[in-house]
């Protein structure tokens, strides 16, 4: 599962050919969660409401670049690095 974008010790991954709706992946210490990338809540999992808002902040900066990372990862191809939260 590639690693996209690493902040604050937040790890936001995708899989390759993963299941609709287009979403990635959050690891925070024991916390995991999967986050729809057009609404950006949580559908499976939990995280800390900071890291969580951390993450809806991030989301909200690159959903762009999220759904583009999505169709390469449909398609078996590497997603790109997107920049951490500041």
């Amino acid at each position: 599962m590639p690693t996209i974008s690493v902040f604050y010790g937040i790890w936001i991954q995708m899989f390759f050919r993963d299941h609709a709706p287009p979403h990635f992946h959050v690891t925070y210490a024991e916390h995991k969660a999967q986050i729809n990338i057009e609404t950006l809540a949580i559908i499976r999992g939990s995280l800390p409401r900071r890291a969580q808002t951390m993450v809806e902040e991030w989301g909200r900066q690159h959903q762009t670049s999220l759904m583009e990372n999505w169709e390469l990862c449909k398609q078996m191809q590497a997603p790109k690095k997107i920049p951490p939260l500041p």
